[in-house]
């Protein structure tokens, strides 16, 4: 099984204009919503069941909503049936609160 990658800042990174992302997610949440980071991965709740990755899908759909970027901007590195995951959001034109884009614009080494 694959583990997430050490980020810059935790739970993320940049690589030039994309947005590493580590996740933990919560399938068959009472609602959809981000919540605080966890150690090294932002928390992502969602209201979809974890039905043959349905819960990713459910989840990247809502992320693209929130960084607006369609969903095929968004890949899924690893963790598609798992609640560890890691996804590389392309050029993403809103952050949330807790991602600063100007902190660390440049390709990791």
């Amino acid at each position: 099984m694959s583990t997430c990658r050490r980020l810059r800042h935790e739970f993320y990174q940049w690589e030039d204009t994309t947005l590493i992302l580590n996740v933990l997610g919560t399938p068959a949440a009472k609602k959809t919503a981000i919540g605080k980071p966890l150690a090294n991965q932002l928390k992502i709740s969602v209201s979809a069941s974890p039905v043959n990755g349905r819960a990713t899908d459910f989840m990247v759909a809502f992320l693209a909503t929130i960084f607006d970027v369609r969903i095929k901007d968004i890949e899924v590195v690893f963790g598609r049936t798992s609640i560890h995951k890691q996804l590389r959001i392309h050029n993403p034109k809103k952050l949330p609160p807790m991602i600063d884009r100007a902190s660390d614009k440049k390709t990791s080494p």
